[in-house]
Formats: C-alpha cells, sequence, structure tokens
C-alpha cells in the first residue's frame, strides 16, 4: 500500500521542521538506510524549506516514523504530534495536491513541482523508486500541469521572495540606495535577486561556498562575489541581508552580528531567512536593530493574495479528485495480474498438452477432421471443467453468487 508520512508548515513549527530536514547531499544515504533491512519496497523523500515528506510502499508508516526520529536522533514522542500519515486513497490525494502546488505556503507556486521531480530523480538514482510510486508521480506531474493549464491557480502569487520586498519597504522607503547581500546562489536565491534587483539597489553582493557560482549571479546585476568564509568582513556593510544555504548549522551567529551592529553604528539590518534549516541563530531576531524574518514570518504576507484564488482552487480540487479516482482504478487493476496470468499459464498449460495429443494421433494417419473435432472438444471440455465443477458443489448460499459472475465473465444472457 502507499503510504505518506511527514511534517510541514501547516502541522510543525520551523524549530521542528528544520530537525528532520535532509540536505541534498544527505538524500542518497538516507534513501538506501531506509530500505535497507526494512519492510520498505519503495520510497522517496521530498525535503524543502515547508516540508519533509515520504512517500512509499509499505505495509505500515509506523516503521518508517520510527526510522525518521532515529535517522535524525529525534525521539519520536518529540516529533510523533507534528506528523500526519496518510495511506490511499488520501495518500495519492496529498501528491496531486503537492505537485499542484495546493498544500504550498504560496498556493499556486510552481517552484514545488520542480523540488518534486528532484525528490524523484533522487529515488531512481539510488534504487528506491518502483513501478508504484513512478505511477504515482508520473500522474502527479500531469494532474499538476491538467491544474495550471485549465484553471486560475497560478494567477496574483504572492512569492517568499516578493513577501519579502514587502516586508523590507515597510523597514526602509525604498529598495533603492540599499546594500544587498544575498547567501547562497540557488533557485531561491536567484529568485530572490531578480525582485529586490527590480528596485534598483545601491550594492548587491553574493556570497556562495562556490565563489564561481556566486559571480556567475552577482554579474547579472553588476554585482560582487565573495566566499561564504567572508561574511564576518562584509555583513557590516550591507543593510539587507536575504539567506537560504543547505548548511545543515546557522552560518551566521548572534556574535557576528552583534559586532555588525557596533560597526554600523546601530543603523538597522533587515535580514529574511529562508533556509531549513536556518541560515541565522534564532537569537539575532532579538537585537533591537535587527529586523529578521523567517519563512513562516513571510507566510502572513503571503496569505493576503489567497482569497483572488480560492475560486481556482475550488476547480483544481475538482479535477484532483477525478484523478485520484483514477489512479485508483489502476492500482485495482494490478491487483487483478497474478489471477489474470495464472488464469493464462493454465490455459496455456492445456492447450500445449492437447496440442501434443493431437500430433500424435496425427503421426498415427487418423484424419484431421476427426482429430481436430477431437481436439475442440476436448479443449471445451477442459475450459469449462473448473467453472462448471464450482457451479455444482456451490450450497444454496453461494450458487446465485456464482451464477451472476459466470454470466458476466462469459457475457451469458437469460435464455442463452
Amino acid at each position: 500500500m502507499i503510504f505518506t508520512l511527514g511534517i510541514n508548515h501547516h502541522s510543525a513549527p520551523l524549530a521542528i521542521r528544520e530537525r528532520v530536514a535532509f540536505g541534498a547531499d544527505k538524500l542518497g544515504h538516507a534513501l538506501g538506510d531506509l530500505t535497507r533491512d526494512r519492510p520498505v519496497r519503495e520510497v522517496a523523500i521530498l525535503s524543502t524549506c515547508n516540508r519533509t515528506e515520504i512517500y512509499c510502499s509499505a505495509e505500515s508508516p509506523d516503521v518508517v516514523i520510527d526510522w525518521l526520529a532515529h535517522y535524525h536522533q529525534v525521539s519520536r514522542e518529540e516529533i510523533a504530534p507534528y506528523i500526519y500519515t496518510h495511506d490511499q486513497p488520501e495518500a495519492i490525494r496529498h501528491a496531486f495536491r503537492v505537485a499542484s502546488g495546493l498544500d504550498s505556503m504560496v498556493i499556486g507556486e510552481p517552484q514545488i513541482l520542480g523540488q518534486m521531480k528532484d525528490a524523484v530523480r533522487a529515488a531512481e538514482e539510488n534504487g528506491t523508486l518502483g513501478t508504484q510510486l513512478h505511477k504515482l508521480f508520473q500522474r502527479s506531474f500531469s494532474v499538476a500541469k491538467e491544474v495550471r493549464s485549465t484553471t486560475a491557480i497560478g494567477a496574483n502569487i504572492v512569492s517568499m521572495a516578493a513577501a519579502g520586498v514587502h516586508l523590507a519597504e515597510r523597514i526602509f522607503e525604498s529598495i533603492a540606495g540599499q546594500r544587498i547581500l544575498f547567501i547562497g546562489a540557488g533557485e531561491m536565491i536567484e529568485l530572490c535577486a531578480a525582485h529586490f534587483c527590480a528596485g534598483q539597489p545601491k550594492q548587491v553582493t553574493i556570497a556562495n561556498r562556490t565563489v564561481e557560482r556566486a559571480r556567475a549571479l552577482a554579474e547579472q546585476y553588476g554585482g560582487t562575489a565573495i566566499r561564504l568564509d567572508e561574511l564576518g568582513e562584509h555583513l557590516a556593510a550591507h543593510d539587507i541581508v536575504v539567506s537560504c544555504t543547505g548548511s545543515p548549522l546557522p552560518i551566521i551567529g548572534l556574535g557576528m552580528v552583534e559586532r555588525a551592529i557596533k560597526t554600523r553604528r546601530h543603523r538597522p539590518i533587515f535580514m529574511v531567512d529562508l533556509a531549513v534549516p536556518r541560515d541565522i541563530e534564532e537569537e539575532v531576531g532579538q537585537l533591537d536593530d535587527v529586523f529578521l524574518y523567517t519563512v513562516d514570518d513571510l507566510a502572513q504576507v503571503v496569505e493576503s493574495g489567497l482569497e483572488s484564488r480560492q475560486a481556482a482552487v475550488v476547480d483544481a480540487e475538482a479535477i484532483i479528485a477525478n484523478r485520484v479516482q483514477d489512479f485508483l482504478g489502476w492500482l485495482a487493476s494490478r491487483d487483478t495480474v497474478p489471477v489474470i496470468r495464472s488464469l493464462r499459464d493454465s490455459a496455456e498449460r492445456m492447450r500445449r498438452h492437447e496440442m501434443e495429443h493431437a500430433m500424435k494421433l496425427l503421426a498415427k494417419g487418423e484424419a484431421p477432421e476427426k482429430v481436430l473435432e477431437h481436439l475442440s472438444q476436448r479443449l471445451t471440455n477442459k475450459f469449462l471443467h473448473a467453472p462448471t465443477q464450482a457451479l455444482n458443489s456451490a450450497d444454496d448460499g453461494e450458487r446465485a453468487e456464482l451464477q451472476a459472475s459466470v454470466s458476466r465473465l462469459f457475457h451469458l444472457h437469460a435464455g442463452d
């Protein structure tokens, strides 16, 4: 059975989500570890700033929850109140909703689809994606395309990046004239850079572990690139800091920011931390001259654009409901495959046996017409022996049900 379990922005605060997040560099090891010596046949892990979800084909989700707690070295009791589990058909519906952007912090945002495709790719590369999950995700991508092309779910999106700009403009009159430091060079930082730099800031700096990648992004906006280990030297020179890296530990600590504030003579710094786990220590937000916002803080701004998309959400949910039924039908058809294969194998054995018998009769000189007649009679009797015997031996309680089943299977009608 397909299960989905996890923690997301609906069920858990950031402090819990960051404790069970999987970095991209750890995903392969985690997939192998979960499927090794455990009754989990297929698995894919989706880990973003808003969610950590495990999609699996297993007998029960309990063993997966135990593994999740053990892998991240937290007690099951500590995370259990925040974990949701879905089995069929809700697990299928959840996958379709996630891919379509209906379960995102920003309703209709397109980034989650790419993140889900990355999760599928990782599962494929590590050999943990089987037939059921492969089909589930392919259907999820198809449903997402249908939802986006036939509804207005993507209209009027207030992105996390746009929300960050909106909050920054509460602190400063405008982005123009401000110095901005972007930490990281991934997709989210690229999106934030596009939004913030539209306001024509005075200076743009990109800090990244790989300077070459930082330089490529900085050149788009006439900025400069620095290494992550140079942050302490450059932090004080910037008014706005936007960070989103894959670091498992904070890269900006309280002490670093205190020194920067002192150097700035207490001029305010606006900071946006979009990373999970967080890039900026939580205590930084307690400083008087720092305005620190996390992904959860930005959610309040994002929700302002939700009302205009409610009609589209209703339409999208209707599409998903229909596609869930289609997928359940596919799963049900897979349950009959072993029976159909067994039925065909049995018929094939009968056919071969009767063919061998007929060939022997022909070899003895029997007339072909007589052999063919004999062959057809013997095959007919063998094919009908099992259903006829079942009907004759059935008791009163099951005879009517068997008769109805036989009539349906062989397309019989009253009076035939």
